[in-house]
């Protein structure tokens, strides 16, 4: 993803690669000293083919100082406009996504309709996503970035752009359901049956689309035997046979109720059993 740039860039890229004599496969050291140096006293047109040119030779800190230049020189140029954004761009790849972000911010503040305003947004919105930390942590930089590609979405519902954010969020909400199965487990554990069953079924109900669902159930099953409620056990074992019978979860849920003698009810019809029989 790193490499996708909008079209109306990849143009300006292509015009600049064809306009500059320099060689384009790498800086040139002594023209970059001079124009670092005399920036004011350079067509913005060269500056941005420069910056281009580091860019390509992954030079990016140096690339940055060259689209900066273009901005602060000649602001009101047609160059400054592309270079903001090929700023921020660049501040991606080095990672610096606070400093991206904080240009893509002012881009589209200032530029709100600019042709690749759909970019600016979707960078924003990648520079997010790729804090997301593991789940074992606090979820709440996955919060944010799922609220920014949800705002992709929303604004651009058509493009390559809003697609690729759906993705990401079904991603997301993995991550945050996989941090409400970890706090869970630990409630368990700890014999905090009710908080264990909050966060359980906060996955079962608000995740339904994530491959933490079964175990979440097979869960509550464990929780409810433990508890006693053998009506709440074979109910969640129910749905968990429904909609997923070959789970190994489902499984290892059956065995448990076979264990506390929950399967044999005297009556072995009704929508419960049914399922409960489903596979075995």
């Amino acid at each position: 993803m790193r490499r996708f740039l909008p079209i109306a860039l990849l143009l300006t890229l292509a015009a600049c690669g064809s306009s500059s004599s320099t060689n384009t496969t790498g800086a040139d050291p002594s023209l970059t000293r001079r124009v670092t140096a005399n920036a004011a006293d350079e067509e913005p047109q060269q500056l941005y083919a420069l910056g281009m040119q580091n860019l390509r030779a992954r030079s990016y800190a140096r690339a940055v100082e060259y689209f900066d230049s273009i901005e602060r020189e000649h602001p009101y140029s047609t160059w400054s406009t592309s270079a903001k954004l090929m700023a921020a761009y660049t501040e991606y790849l080095r990672n610096r996504y606070t400093e991206a972000i904080g240009a893509l911010d002012r881009f589209i503040q200032l530029h709100p309709s600019h042709r690749d305003i759909a970019y600016a947004y979707y960078l924003r919105a990648l520079c997010q996503y790729e804090q997301i930390t593991d789940a074992q942590r606090d979820q709440r930089q996955t919060t944010i970035a799922m609220a920014s590609l949800q705002e992709v979405i929303n604004r651009f519902p058509d493009s390559a752009y809003a697609r690729d954010a759906r993705l990401k969020i079904d991603l997301g909400r993995d991550h945050l359901a996989g941090k409400e199965m970890t706090v869970g487990r630990f409630y368990q554990r700890q014999g905090l049956h009710q908080a264990a069953i909050g966060r359980y079924r906060r996955v079962v109900e608000d995740f339904q689309t994530t491959n933490h669902v079964p175990e979440a159930l097979h869960r509550l099953v464990e929780i409810y035997l433990n508890l006693g409620l053998t009506e709440e056990a074979r109910r969640n074992a129910a749905v968990l046979g429904y909609n997923y019978p070959g789970s190994d979860w489902y499984a290892d849920s059956y065995a448990l109720l076979v264990a506390a003698g929950a399967e044999a009810r005297g009556e072995r019809s009704g929508f419960v059993s049914r399922m409960l029989n489903k596979i075995f």
